[in-house]
């Protein structure tokens, strides 16, 4: 493991223990070199995920993506920070476990928009802006009446 501080390649593991949900191995290294200290964290793989995207360009997965848009879409919500990583390690797993190297930006989208509409209406919502690219409040308001039930039945978007 190369030290981001330095660059020496001999940096040595110091501790290692699995990571808040068990889905990665957390390490703490040292750099002989310079001193540093850093931590990394090493996940199981089972397939490299590339990403077909609507213009037709295919670029790798990255999980990090993923995280990142799914932060933003819950940002300033209560959700717990590893609720959310335990989010992003089951879509993950499942785009892995499709059986398909290559997954459309689409497939990936509506797998994250069922995730978030699970855990939070808002959040859900956020991220439908984006990924729908909503164009004006129009957009927001025929999306927010297509998640009210039919007359007569509970609403789970309401509160009381």
């Amino acid at each position: 493991m190369r030290c981001p501080f330095c660059g020496d390649t001999s940096s040595q593991v110091k501790d290692s223990r699995p990571a808040e949900d068990h889905s990665a191995i957390r390490r703490r290294r040292f750099c002989p070199d310079c001193g540093a200290r850093f931590t990394t964290f090493e996940r199981v793989q089972l397939r490299e995920l590339t990403v077909l995207k609507k213009s037709g360009r295919r670029v790798p997965f990255e999980r990090d993506k993923l995280a990142h848009s799914i932060h933003v879409a819950t940002r300033k919500r209560k959700i717990e920070p590893e609720r959310i990583e335990r989010m992003v390690s089951a879509i993950v797993r499942q785009l892995e476990s499709q059986g398909e190297t290559e997954i459309a930006s689409d497939r990936i989208g509506e797998i994250v928009m069922l995730a978030l509409a699970g855990v939070d209406t808002v959040a859900y919502v956020r991220f439908a802006s984006v990924y729908r690219n909503f164009s004006d409040a129009s957009d927001f308001e025929t999306f927010v009446q297509e998640l009210r039930p039919p007359p007569g039945e509970p609403d789970p978007v309401d509160d009381d």
